[in-house]
């Protein structure tokens, strides 16, 4: 296929738009021309840990990615061997695709754990690489490259959608509301009438707090240091409102719950908030980590004799060829909101400005949009 514009990620210097080559589909394989983006603050820990050389071990430093990994589009062509999807179907793709039931994980149910994903990144799995710059491979970071007009994904990353389903607006169910609401639902498992914390109140936090809702939380108490993001915790059904730079949270929350808090969640990652979590909830209570962190969480020990647990959750613990479907049809419906997550809209053009956005706290969500607004 032609060149293509997409926004590149080099050592030092911002984000810039640059005209890449990317293949054409392969076996197996599918071309999206991408109509919405998000940007997402695994973005943000992706582009500190390509800055400060601390990939994750087995990955080695690329001289450039394009990121981006929340993305909408419509299938343009299709390699052989794909039967999954069709040109012109609409897809929201997914960032970690699984292998089909070819591990200990897929035959067990849970896809999510896959020990053999489809890894969209060929260069790193000694393939050729799907982007390239003047035959310098460049990695799709994040797995998708979606800050690009177009990308080449395995068939099982791209989720045939609803067609009426604004691509603009669902692109966010391709993590941060899938992450959120499958954290609460499936993670946790939270039953009705049980009183809930979320710490962290951006893309992900929000969509923990609806989550909590759907399942039929009594008490949802919303903790974060910036006014104008319990505002918008309110709008997402949260009940309580706990400013963090206004003394103890825990204790606050404490307080809230009368003691008895069940569950807290942990949406921005960091070891001091995980502590948080897991010293809010009561004896027998669950604290769950969705925040990307790092090794330095520390909790008390003999907290664990009074059952107190402290999990994981890696992408909603969501099977996402259902459960992404079932989330555009609650949006479709009105029972979850997507659109109020959506706080600008900006050309590709403008993505260090997106970013920028995201560290003053000024957005849940920014969009971008490849092909211009």
């Amino acid at each position: 296929m032609p060149d293509m514009d997409a926004a590149v990620l080099r050592s030092t210097d911002p984000i810039a738009v640059e005209q890449v080559e990317l293949t054409d589909p392969g076996q197996g394989e599918v071309l999206i021309k991408i109509e919405a983006c998000g940007v997402c603050h695994s973005d943000l820990h992706w582009i500190n840990n390509f800055r400060n050389d601390t990939l994750p071990a087995g990955i080695a430093k690329p001289s450039a990615a394009i990121l981006g990994h929340e993305v909408a589009g419509i299938v343009e062509e299709i390699g052989p061997n794909v039967s999954a999807v069709a040109p012109g179907d609409h897809v929201i793709v997914g960032f970690r695709p699984n292998c089909g039931g070819n591990c200990h994980f897929c035959i067990r149910g849970t896809p999510w754990l896959c020990e053999r994903p489809d890894n969209p990144d060929r260069a790193y799995t000694g393939g050729s690489p799907r982007l390239s710059q003047d035959g310098v491979p460049i990695m799709q970071g994040v797995g998708v490259g979606g800050f690009s007009e177009y990308t080449v994904m395995p068939e099982r990353a791209a989720i045939k959608i609803r067609n009426d389903a604004p691509l603009e607006t669902v692109c966010l169910i391709g993590c941060g509301v899938t992450t959120g609401i499958g954290a609460a639902i499936n993670t946790a498992k939270i039953e009705a009438g049980s009183d809930v914390a979320v710490i962290g109140i951006g893309g992900v936090g929000l969509n923990v707090v609806q989550g909590a809702r759907l399942a039929g939380a009594r008490k949802i108490i919303a903790v974060d240091m910036m006014d104008n993001k319990l505002d918008m915790a309110a709008d997402f059904g949260a009940t309580h409102f706990v400013n963090a730079s206004e003394g103890d949270p825990v204790e606050k929350v404490r307080d809230l719950a009368n003691g008895y808090l069940d569950y807290a969640f942990e949406a921005i990652g960091l070891g001091a908030t995980c502590r948080q979590a897991f010293d809010m909830v009561r004896d027998g209570g669950t604290a769950v980590v969705v925040g990307v962190v790092g090794d330095d969480i520390t909790v008390p020990g003999r907290a664990f004799l009074r059952e107190k647990k402290l999990i994981g959750s890696f992408y909603g613990s969501n099977s996402l060829h259902t459960d992404i479907p079932k989330l555009v049809d609650l949006y479709m419906d009105g029972r979850i909101k997507v659109d109020e997550l959506i706080s600008k809209r900006r050309p590709l053009s403008e993505i260090n400005e997106a970013f920028e956005d995201m560290l003053a706290g000024e957005v849940a969500r920014s969009v971008l949009h490849p092909s211009g607004l």
